[in-house]
């Protein structure tokens, strides 16, 4: 079995004549999620947080909230449920199994 261990990376990649890339992936349990309003705007925020990166995700040129800012909010509660769905039915599968494995 391999071990799995916690990791985050961030890339960026710079073009001639193209707009630049960042992706951050984030693979760890470190991983914190946060959200609230900034009292500068004021404005909604959508924060994760490992130790090694910080993505902040806030409504279009930081200022009011747009009908293109709902929308992208509502993917990200959808995208958001997905997951945790996926992950709960991964889990539960794999504890069923170890379980099975453990009784063997």
């Amino acid at each position: 079995m391999s071990e799995h261990r916690p990791y985050t990376y961030v890339t960026l990649s710079i073009r001639p004549d193209s707009d630049p890339h960042v992706r951050v992936s984030f693979h760890t349990p470190r991983l914190q999620a946060s959200a609230g309003l900034l009292l500068d705007g004021p404005r909604p925020f959508l924060e994760f947080t490992s130790h090694e990166a910080h993505v902040h995700i806030s409504t279009t040129g930081a200022g009011p909230v747009t009908d293109a800012d709902l929308n992208i909010a509502r993917e990200i509660f959808h995208a958001a449920a997905r997951y945790l769905a996926d992950c709960e039915l991964l889990h539960a599968e794999q504890s069923a199994q170890d379980a099975t494995t453990s009784a063997a």
